[in-house]
């Protein structure tokens, strides 16, 4: 059950074009945790009605005051109003929220891609199976440090700065990654290239699909994305990602 707090930023930094925030969370992780891939409601500014989704980077379970990690780029006027707050200042945040990714105990391959890595990081904490994860980054790198504390790490970069020039299919080919479950996040086009792979080497899928929300509690539907599967409230092949997600089967989402 998701929970409001003030969260005050205790720390923060820039990551190249991302800013990295660490929030005390009260009992939110310990009231609402449910798994890694989950996202977290952010109130941006008096004046603006919506709250922002960001998906949560790592949490931890603590006393007095959980701690959780978010890190985010600036895309409008929200997120501009959130990457311009001090430390010891305090946000509106509403979480976690959605459904995360489910865990299985097979050798796994973990992938994130742009801003769609930070969500990634938990999960790759978490699993205690053999894994290797893979990042595609468009020039500059970030988390890279983070994620060898927990698994062997390739990289792909679009201008072949480091690692394979190309994409993450482009990565995982040329250093031969193989496994049973291909957990994403990030862009459609990748998670869509993630998804065609997955069935053609008979591989399991989990995407984590990324998409501007309103309400973020499944009322509105304005975040929905069409799949194989009927919504049993509106009996159509939509689901809501803020509700239903943002964690899919990959064989259910029907890609445009």
């Amino acid at each position: 059950m998701k929970v409001e707090r003030k969260c005050k930023i205790v720390s923060k930094e820039q990551m190249g074009d991302a800013v990295y925030m660490v929030l005390e969370a009260g009992d939110m992780v310990r009231t609402s945790f449910r798994a890694p891939g989950q996202f977290v409601h952010v109130k941006c500014g008096e004046g603006l009605l919506l709250r922002r989704p960001i998906s949560v980077c790592t949490c931890y379970s603590d006393e007095p005051s959980d701690l959780l990690t978010i890190v985010f780029e600036v895309r409008g006027e929200g997120t501009d109003w959130l990457a311009r707050r001090p430390v010891g200042h305090s946000l509106d945040v509403l979480g976690l929220a959605g459904n995360g990714f489910t865990m299985k105990e097979e050798k796994a391959i973990i992938v994130g891609g742009g801003i769609g890595i930070p969500p990634m990081l938990e999960l790759a904490k978490q699993l205690s199976c053999e894994k290797t994860v893979v990042l595609g980054y468009r020039d500059e790198l970030f988390l890279k440090d983070e994620f060898e504390s927990y698994a062997d790490v390739v990289v792909a970069t679009e201008d072949g700065s480091c690692g394979t020039k190309g994409t993450v299919i482009d990565a995982i080919k040329e250093a031969g990654v193989d496994g049973k479950v291909i957990y994403a996040c990030g862009p459609m086009p990748m998670l869509k290239a993630l998804a065609e792979y997955a069935e053609a080497h008979d591989m399991e899928a989990q995407i984590s699909l990324e998409e501007r929300m309103a309400c973020g509690i499944g009322a509105c539907l304005g975040c929905i994305c069409k799949t194989k599967k009927k919504d049993h409230h509106t009996n159509v092949n939509n689901q809501r990602i803020c509700k239903d997600g943002p964690v899919f089967d990959a064989k259910e989402v029907v890609f445009s």
